[in-house]
């Protein structure tokens, strides 16, 4: 039943309408490329300032073609004052430079510099703090071991009746387990923060309060950095991700 007011007949949306419409899914295209080659290019950038610096003046990209060219060639065609910047070369140094670095670590020579010089590190109290620290967090992070969260989790967090998704770390041992007056295991469980995982809470809960998970946790990550709005299954959020769905995500 319609009143006198109500067109009867729905009325098809107007151009600005289907402009606006356009508008928004041009953007949700858009924005996650630009924003992504964007964060790539500032970080070569960040990354080549660093780098080029420590790069004698002789070995940077317009030196060489002016002496590939020669210096006549170079002042008449391209500019005595133009410099040439390849974009990308300080990190293309960075990355032989550590990966010889490495190579000299894994060596025998390497191994008897490293802790000569963790040996003079020890002797010095304020820089002693800061090398071991960095380099504990160092190892957590890119040693090549297959530590990683096992689970994702929901945990009763900061009270009863309110959740929170955790990653399972490990189960606690030592005198984390044994003297909390509780009767089951400990697990280790990180609640992390948003939309920043890599900050978050550390928490060591009885195993029957802590409610293992289906999705991944990667699914589970993307549901914290987005504050809950993307789910792992998006035609059912009830369900986990279907094998089939990975499969196709994959290819």
């Amino acid at each position: 039943m319609t009143t006198p007011f109500e067109d009867p007949v729905k009325r098809r949306p107007g151009w600005i309408a289907r402009f606006r419409s356009s508008f928004l899914t041009g953007l949700i295209v858009i924005f996650p490329v630009a924003f992504t080659i964007w964060l790539i290019w500032t970080f070569i950038g960040w990354v080549d300032s660093f780098v080029m610096p420590f790069v004698p003046m002789g070995y940077h990209p317009d030196m060489l073609v002016r002496r590939l060219l020669g210096p006549d060639f170079y002042n008449t065609w391209i500019g005595e004052d133009v410099h040439i910047n390849i974009r990308g070369l300080g990190v293309v140094i960075f990355l032989l430079f550590t990966i010889f670095v490495g190579w000299i670590a894994k060596g025998f020579i390497g191994r008897s510099m490293i802790r000569y010089a963790e040996s003079l590190v020890d002797r010095m109290p304020v820089i002693r703090s800061i090398y071991s620290g960095v380099k504990q967090i160092a190892e957590t992070v890119f040693a090549q071991s297959e530590r990683s969260f096992e689970k994702a989790c929901l945990v009763q967090y900061p009270r009863k009746d309110i959740w929170a998704i955790g990653f399972v770390s490990t189960t606690a041992k030592g005198e984390i387990n044994t003297k909390p007056e509780t009767s089951s295991q400990l697990m280790s469980i990180f609640v992390p923060t948003t939309p920043n995982p890599t900050s978050g809470f550390l928490l060591f809960m009885p195993k029957e309060d802590v409610i293992e998970l289906d999705m991944s946790v990667e699914d589970a990550a993307k549901l914290v950095i987005s504050a809950g709005l993307v789910y792992p299954n998006p035609k059912n959020p009830l369900q986990p991700v279907e094998e089939n769905d990975v499969r196709t995500a994959a290819q």
